[in-house]
């Protein structure tokens, strides 16, 4: 059975209805090293003060589960029910409308539109219940959950661990992280728990509570397992993976360290068959409180916007860029009158930094320009050409934008075996068009396709096939071993490197 990721919500039907479910000890040692004895003595004082696990995580439990919430989403299924004939038991259920609907009524009249209309039965009210988990942050009642537990229409009703029920309106939702704020509608002081200030690290101990299938206050321990897994939700993803069990219906909620605070909020399962395999992920709190906080203070989510497209950088492309190391973000395209335009960024520049931090790969950029409000000024540090230097920019408001892909045509080609490549000449003489892609070549295999099309060789613009092959042979002269294309497939564009022989 395929491999799926799933999220933690789980959705019901009332009054007879079909359920069904939405899915959405460390070790240590010391190496002694010649004269290394201080240093040993420093790892046997830290290993010495390492935070141990508790002979029961009962106290914790206590201290924390009043602050974690079931979430409830009842829902009206509007539908008229038709009774077939003299039969009440045979029936049809139709949105009101519908065509289907009109359609029966027609049939059952008899030819002509004659006989006797068909009954209509009188409706009998019926509700979809989905349920999540969540918790509450403030002693006035805001609760943290999954915008996708809470982002459909319906009345929310938050149940507390006491049993006592209560509803709640929607302050924010943010689809791109999988987070929503709730506020609940009565009188406080909650119970409620805090953010952690300190990241969680790999090793560490953590301790689930939540709604799994509806039974409400469920305890499971773990250990985080891994940091900044993406698991293909979007460009912000950057999941702890933690193997305490969480199963449908612990979406939203919380995974907490064992001072009792919020490292995590659980959102998704890896499971082959639908429950917990022991891989589960959870959004940061660092993350989680940062949105959060957005939120309440405007209920939506303003991130900062760049205006580039970006790629990762491979060993060798970092090899002909004269990186020591394959990090950064590799810029292929600038967006016109966007705000890396108006910094002076280009094609073929390398974001290293941004205000003092490294950048890892472009995932890491996106989350951290995102993180930054629109409007500020931030500072960039790049590689252009070999050399490394500053750069200022303004930052504006992300927005979402159609990706728009442009159609494809052939004209004779021009062969350039080395490269696997057959090559001719674009329309608008703007780069040079792949005709053919030789299969089993070392293009095929780093993902060139006819009908790309090639801008620049090893920061060259091209024009004809004619001008490809002269900057090889230029390349090759130099000694250069591998050549770096732009190439542009529909409004993306990206950079290759491909392997060439010495001249």
């Amino acid at each position: 059975m395929q491999n799926r990721i799933l999220s933690t919500h789980r959705t019901r039907l009332l009054a007879g209805v079909l359920s069904l479910g939405l899915l959405a000890l460390p070790a240590a040692g010391v190496v002694l090293m010649p004269n290394g004895t201080q240093a040993a003595a420093a790892a046997t004082a830290s290993l010495a003060t390492m935070e141990r696990a508790p002979a029961s995580f009962a106290p914790l439990v206590d201290k924390v589960r009043p602050a974690v919430v079931s979430v409830q989403v009842r829902k009206a299924i509007k539908g008229s029910q038709f009774v077939f004939g003299n039969n009440p038991e045979f029936k049809f259920n139709f949105p009101k409308g519908s065509p289907f609907e009109e359609f029966f009524k027609r049939f059952q009249r008899g030819p002509n539109g004659q006989g006797r209309a068909m009954p209509k039965k009188p409706e009998t009210p019926r509700y979809a219940l989905a349920q999540g988990s969540g918790f509450i942050i403030s002693e006035d009642g805001y609760v943290v959950t999954n915008n996708h537990v809470v982002s459909r229409d319906g009345k929310i009703t938050i149940v507390l661990d006491n049993g006592k029920r209560y509803s709640a309106k929607r302050i924010g939702l943010d689809k791109k992280t999988d987070l929503a704020l709730l506020k609940i509608k009565g009188k406080g002081p909650f119970p409620y728990v805090r953010f952690a200030d300190q990241e969680a690290r790999v090793g560490d101990w953590v301790v689930a509570i939540g709604n799994p299938f509806g039974l409400g206050g469920t305890v499971t321990v773990g250990v985080v397992s891994a940091r900044g897994r993406d698991i293909g939700q979007g460009n912000y993803d950057d999941f702890l993976q933690i193997d305490a069990p969480i199963n449908k219906g612990n979406s939203g909620g919380p995974t907490f360290n064992l001072k009792g605070e919020v490292v995590g909020v659980n959102t998704a399962i890896f499971s082959p068959s639908g429950g917990s395999v022991g891989i589960g992920f959870a959004i940061p709190s660092e993350q989680a409180r940062q949105i959060i906080a957005q939120l309440k203070a405007e209920g939506r989510v303003q991130r900062g916007w760049l205006g580039v497209q970006i790629q990762k950088i491979s060993d060798d492309i970092a090899a002909s860029l004269g990186l020591d190391q394959a990090y950064g973000a590799l810029v292929t395209k600038v967006t016109e009158k966007s705000p890396a335009a108006r910094a002076g960024l280009k094609v073929g520049d390398v974001i290293l930094d941004l205000n003092g931090k490294k950048v890892k790969d472009p995932r890491d950029l996106a989350r951290k320009v995102a993180a930054l409000p629109p409007k500020t000024s931030n500072d960039l540090t790049i590689m252009r050409q070999g050399k490394r230097q500053g750069i200022k920019v303004v930052l504006g408001q992300l927005k979402t934008a159609d990706v728009k892909v442009a159609g494809e045509s052939e004209t004779q080609s021009t062969a350039l075996d080395e490269l696997g490549l057959s090559l001719s000449p674009t329309e608008d003489g703007n780069g040079v068009r792949i005709s053919r892609v030789t299969s089993g070549s070392e293009a095929e295999e780093k993902g060139l396709r006819a009908g790309q099309i090639i801008l620049e060789v090893g920061g060259v613009s091209v024009a004809s096939p004619a001008d490809v092959e002269a900057q090889i042979a230029r390349m090759k002269k130099a000694g250069r071993k591998v050549v770096l294309l732009l190439l542009r497939s529909g409004d993306s564009n990206r950079f290759v490197a491909l392997t060439i022989k010495a001249g």
